[in-house]
């Protein structure tokens, strides 16, 4: 599972364990939005700390060009994407990688929902990490 010297590995394994059970109930070949609002229940249930389709500013040379939606962000502090597909591609791993830039955020998770088995991947901003890690105090 998740190891314990990760950053947050108390919050993901929740998560993850949350999305198990949703998937072990449902299966595989749902919409992702299904998915979405059976994992709130079960976040909720489990009385995890959770925004739904948080909205996010894009930006492109210091203007605002468009918004996007992560489907959850938990406890402020790590990003949850939802996917509902035979397989994950690189593509999808990038856009929660940027969603992360975009927020600001260290961790996030990409689960999905749509193969026979949960997949979930565990993404690090790394830019996000090195910028703390290279912070002088005043």
């Amino acid at each position: 599972m998740i190891k314990k010297e990760y950053k947050y590995s108390a919050i993901t394994e929740k998560i993850i364990g949350c999305a198990m059970k949703v998937h072990n109930t449902l299966g595989n070949g749902f919409q992702e939005v299904i998915y979405q609002r059976a994992l709130a229940i079960k976040l909720s249930n489990a009385g995890i700390d959770f925004a739904r389709e948080v909205e996010i500013p894009i930006h492109y040379d210091g203007q605002e060009i468009g918004t996007r939606r992560a489907d959850f962000l938990v406890d402020g502090k790590v990003l949850v994407e939802l996917k509902a597909l035979t397989s994950l591609e690189d593509v999808h791993l990038a856009q929660c990688l940027n969603y992360l830039e975009a927020y600001g955020l260290e961790i996030g998770l990409l689960i999905n929902f749509g193969a026979k088995r949960l997949e979930f991947r565990r993404l690090t901003n790394e830019l996000k990490l090195q910028a703390k890690q290279h912070k002088h105090p005043l």
